[in-house]
């Protein structure tokens, strides 16, 4: 059996799993793998299935499966997992990494000083002690969003269709409800044909005059230009994103947007959570060896 690595993962997985066959990084190799495992970067698409006829089983390192042609991969008996339960300390800890650093005007502060500057008076700071957060997607890893919230201080409220009730946030059946009342927002939604798009000219203008926005669960979930318009505006105090159309961005208006701060899609790439990864990846060609 051959294994693709067709994108980054561990550098010890391949001695993890060579118990199991073959394990390549040789991407011209796509069609004699059996097992593929990608991240973000690749993308199992219709054509890639095609030009992978031996493939059995894709497993994508993180959460997110909008890179994988799911249905087509039913269709052609190629199984298609995730290691969601990996990636949700890694994101949680980064979405509330930008949470604090937006109104602390890290960024600014830095780049200020290696510029000889000393903002001192103009830099003001805001707290996240008893404000409100709102949280979009109240999975695993909002749920670890709304963890660390409460530790802060913060009362936390969510939307999400799926979850009736929570001991971590007070559930609200109305984003637009939920959107007018928070402070902060943080959206942990998967990229579906309900959340594409859900940050909008219509939603942004419901929420609350001044409030911070974190995006680390897609991009697409966010339409870029009225989110521009709202921080040009004013009505947003800012939005952070970890997240985008493309890896890299190609051509976004966020990149030259005013109070938007910006990471290069790192939130699952911590050490920790590349080991849990490779663990589950582990498992899961175990269970499907043994069938």
């Amino acid at each position: 059996m051959l294994i693709l690595l067709s994108d980054a993962f561990d550098p010890g997985l391949p001695d993890k799993l060579k118990k199991y066959g073959e394990v390549t990084d040789d991407k011209g190799r796509v069609a004699e793998a059996e097992v593929v495992l990608i991240r973000s970067k690749t993308k199992v698409t219709r054509e890639y299935i095609d030009g992978a006829p031996k493939m059995k089983l894709v497993i994508r390192g993180g959460v997110g499966l909008d890179n994988v042609d799911r249905e087509y991969a039913k269709q052609k008996g190629i199984i298609v997992h995730n290691t969601a339960a990996a990636s949700s300390v890694a994101v949680a800890e980064l979405a509330f990494a930008m949470m604090i650093a937006m109104p602390n005007h890290i960024a600014k502060a830095d780049s200020s000083m290696h510029n000889g500057q000393w903002l001192k008076k103009e830099l003001k700071r805001t707290e996240l002690y008893q404000k409100t957060l709102g949280i979009m997607g109240m999975g695993r890893i909002g749920s670890e969003v709304a963890k660390r919230a409460k530790a802060f201080g913060m009362k936390v409220l969510a939307y999400d269709p799926y979850v009736k009730s929570s001991d971590l946030a007070e559930m609200k059946t109305d984003l637009k409800d939920m959107l007018g009342m928070s402070d902060y927002v943080s959206l942990n939604m998967p990229l579906t044909d309900e959340t594409r798009g859900i940050l909008n000219r219509d939603t942004l203008a419901a929420c609350k005059n001044g409030a911070y926005i974190v995006n680390t669960g897609r991009g697409k979930c966010v339409i870029e230009e009225d989110m521009v318009e709202a921080l040009k505006s004013g009505k947003l105090a800012g939005f952070a994103t970890d997240v985008w159309y493309s890896d890299p961005p190609e051509n976004s208006p966020l990149m030259s947007a005013p109070n938007v701060l910006m990471a290069p899609h790192i939130g699952a790439s911590t050490n920790e959570n590349l080991l849990r990864i490779g663990d589950i990846i582990d498992e899961l060609i175990g269970e499907y060896v043994k069938k």
